[in-house]
């Protein structure tokens, strides 16, 4: 990204951003209330709500829902029609965002398929959706602040019979999670701080996915499917106290010579809090080829891989075979300005979504309180609590570095850069390249090594200890 691409992408923000997220932001206050507790402001809110959708599909409902308000609280469908309202408003930002960063890129972008039928929810799972609702209801109506932990508690019900459903695991994953982080902050009525945005974000996707049901890896015979070659650009590793999930970024050059894609992959494991650090590699020990791959910055020959709507492809590793070394640097600087981005789908049309591979250099590193990269004068913020812990990329390689393969993102009203791989110059001749894929089959810095070895294989002590248990 140059100098005056930076410039148009920070100054010229597209309007309207700023008075809809203020709407979303008064609609997210009457969730920290409960809509039993309405007051005039948040009716104000409300039909401001309405006011903004008025010229859409769903401006004549939500006009309705909001005048019904004013004597008494909403049922389920109308909650849910006010999230779908929130989901719109947010999905607007995201397209103007996406929109105008495609154009800045000159970035080609596949057009969505309206006519693609939305998934319907297993009919024998209707019961477990319609419960998912009834306590997103009583959420909703109670308000964050009113939420202790017998309300909280009612959702463990859903729960396992949710997991046990493969079609509703994606819906059983997020009403765990979701309940899960309102009871480690109950009683709520008492707490200091209240993730606002994030709560609201998760009842939205909860109370929208309750309609449509979900997907899983068991419908992946009803998609398209691609082959190959793929050239990996980086890795965004997500950590969690009981997960860990990867995520490579590539370009996929097909077999039948058409325009090379900006694809994802992501390959998941769950794990316990104490394995952290490097060690959570071990844990993917079942994807030799992506792990290798990742190690040896090699590319990825892949046939009749699925591969979803959004760009994302659904891995096996029966599929795939290591290729030859594929510099992931040479990768973005030949092919990623021509790459055709993917369609982003309804529901992940959200402004946290955006993650857009992008190849920085010519910089300087701007040091302060935060990093910034600084081309042409003009500063961006460089997301340095998104390095993971388990690779060797740090603040201080990020700091002497003068090329970046990062992902573009859009939170808390600015744009940012999160590493995935960085290129110093050790020489005048040399250039050092390390990237956050490195350790995939272990770390290869002596000192990380030695002090892992000198720890001890914290996974292979776990799953002794396990093995013994249920020998008992």
């Amino acid at each position: 990204m140059l100098g005056n691409q930076l410039t148009k992408l920070l100054q010229d923000t597209p309007p309207g951003i700023e008075q809809t997220l203020a709407l979303v932001t008064d609609f997210d206050d009457i969730l920290i209330h409960g809509f039993a507790r309405l007051t005039e402001e948040h009716t104000a809110t409300l039909n401001a709500l309405a006011a903004a959708v008025a010229a859409t599909p769903l401006g004549e409902r939500v006009g309705e829902v909001v005048a019904k308000l004013s004597t008494g609280s909403p049922d389920s469908e109308q909650l849910a029609l006010l999230a779908g309202t929130r989901a719109a408003l947010l999905g607007a930002v995201h397209d103007a965002l996406l929109s105008h960063l495609d154009t800045i890129l000159n970035r080609s972008r596949a057009a969505h398929d309206e006519s693609a039928a939305s998934p319907s929810p297993d009919p024998e799972a209707e019961n477990l959706l319609t419960g998912c609702r009834s306590w997103l209801h009583e959420l909703a109506i109670t308000g964050w602040r009113g939420v202790d932990h017998e309300l909280v508690a009612s959702a463990s019900q859903l729960i396992g019979p949710l997991l046990a459903n493969p079609k509703l695991r994606r819906m059983a994953v997020l009403i765990d999670g979701f309940a899960a982080e309102l009871s480690a902050c109950c009683p709520i009525r008492t707490a200091d701080h209240i993730p606002v945005r994030r709560w609201a974000d998760l009842w939205t996707r909860a109370m929208l996915l309750s309609y449509t049901g979900g997907w899983s890896a068991d419908d992946s015979a009803g998609l398209d499917t691609v082959s190959g070659r793929l050239l990996i650009l980086g890795a965004d590793v997500h950590e969690h106290g009981t997960a860990m999930q990867v995520q490579v970024h590539g370009v996929l050059e097909p077999t039948d010579d058409s325009t090379p894609r900006l694809v994802r992959t992501s390959v998941a494991v769950a794990k316990v809090d104490t394995i952290i650090g490097p060690a959570m590699w071990d844990l993917l020990q079942a994807y030799p080829v992506l792990m290798t791959a990742l190690a040896e910055r090699r590319s990825i020959h892949i046939t009749d891989l699925p591969a979803l709507p959004s760009g994302d492809l659904v891995w096996n590793e029966e599929r795939a075979k290591v290729g030859d070394p594929a510099d992931p640097f040479t990768t973005a600087r030949i092919q990623l300005a021509s790459a055709l981005a993917p369609a982003v789908p309804a529901l992940d049309r959200h402004p946290v979504q955006i993650a857009e591979p992008v190849l920085m250099e010519g910089y300087k590193v701007k040091r302060g309180e935060d990093l910034s990269v600084i081309v042409d004068g003009v500063s961006l913020p460089i997301a340095v609590d998104r390095l993971p812990s388990c690779g060797p990329l740090t603040p201080q390689l990020v700091d002497a570095s003068s090329a970046c393969i990062g992902l573009l993102r859009w939170d808390s009203g600015q744009w940012a850069l999160q590493p995935l791989a960085v290129q110093s110059n050790k020489s005048k001749k040399t250039q050092v390249a390390v990237h956050n894929g490195d350790w995939a089959k272990g770390p290869t810095d002596p000192k990380v090594a030695k002090a892992q070895t000198r720890n001890g294989d914290a996974i292979a002590v776990l799953r002794e200890r396990a093995g013994r248990l249920l020998r008992r």
